[in-house]
């Protein structure tokens, strides 16, 4: 009985060190409404996510421009075409550029500073700012690569007796 116990509080202790991805303030906040109105939302958290589409180093912070995606339940970004726009993030220090590449699916943690006008291309965009607390960059993902599974009976589609023959249905 002792050993069942002991068993019990063990599981219930090993249960009680697991721990859920950090959830945001309010998980409903979207780009869009951060955008519309940036001083309502100034200093609510979020964990917003998406594809990096630019890092630059500052002297004390690194800049780094994000596509937003939808998160899965993990944080990760999920692969689809959907997107809120664009925001910014800013981490303190030093990101490397090659590491933090364009292209990258990138999580980040923060609390939202306001609006920064800005310019994708020729266009004047209005980009959310994030000081991020965190970010996560995720692996690359492998590419998914099919293979053709051979034919076991390669001779079963073609009948040896119907040529010069005609078929039986004839």
């Amino acid at each position: 009985m002792k050993k069942l116990i002991l068993l019990g509080v063990l599981l219930l202790t090993v249960a009680g060190c697991a721990s859920q991805p950090r959830q945001a303030d309010d998980p409903s906040l979207m780009l869009t409404e951060a955008r519309a109105h940036p001083e309502q939302v100034k200093g609510r958290s979020v964990r917003w996510g998406g594809e990096i589409a630019s890092t630059l180093n500052r002297p004390d912070k690194t800049r780094i421009e994000i596509v937003s995606r939808p998160l899965d339940g993990s944080g990760r970004p999920r692969l689809t075409d959907r997107t809120e726009g664009r925001f910014v993030a800013y981490v303190d220090g030093f990101l490397d550029p090659v590491v933090y590449a364009k292209g990258r699916e990138i999580t980040i943690e923060g609390e939202v500073a306001g609006v920064e006008p800005g310019h994708i291309g020729d266009y004047p965009y209005r980009f959310v700012v994030v000081r991020a607390a965190s970010q996560r960059l995720w692996p690359r993902r492998k590419p998914v690569v099919l293979r053709p599974i051979p034919d076991p009976y390669p001779f079963w589609r073609h009948d040896p007796w119907r040529y010069p023959y005609s078929p039986w249905w004839w």
